[in-house]
């Protein structure tokens, strides 16, 4: 059974199919060829709240990387196309607590 990841930052991203790599905090277990799913929350959920499955996708490459690295092409790929490489990375630090010099986990996927 495929895990859950959240994509609760990025659905309209998922659901318009923008978005064909994520950065995350840890995923370290990641492997090319996994089918995730991908969800608009897996955490947190109210009481009677269920997990909205958005759509299934494969995991093409995985690799560990410096988030203060990141390209404007990346940006687009992370589904923020108008966004500028430094705007991205303060909006990650504030999302998940960290600092632009982190070594994050890129993700690439495809749509199944």
């Amino acid at each position: 059974m495929p895990r859950n990841m959240s994509f609760m930052i990025t659905t309209e991203q998922i659901k318009n199919r923008t978005k064909t790599v994520t950065r995350r905090l840890g995923w370290n277990f990641l492997k090319p060829g996994e089918v995730v799913n991908a969800c608009e929350k897996c955490r947190g959920l109210k009481a009677g709240q269920k997990v909205n499955k958005l759509c299934q996708i494969r995991i093409i490459g995985v690799r560990k990387e410096l988030l203060n690295k990141i390209t404007k092409r990346e940006c687009v790929l992370e589904g923020f196309s108008d966004m500028k490489p430094e705007d991205f990375i303060s909006m990650f630090c504030d999302l998940n607590n960290c600092n632009p010099t982190e070594t994050v986990n890129r993700i690439e996927f495809e749509y199944i």
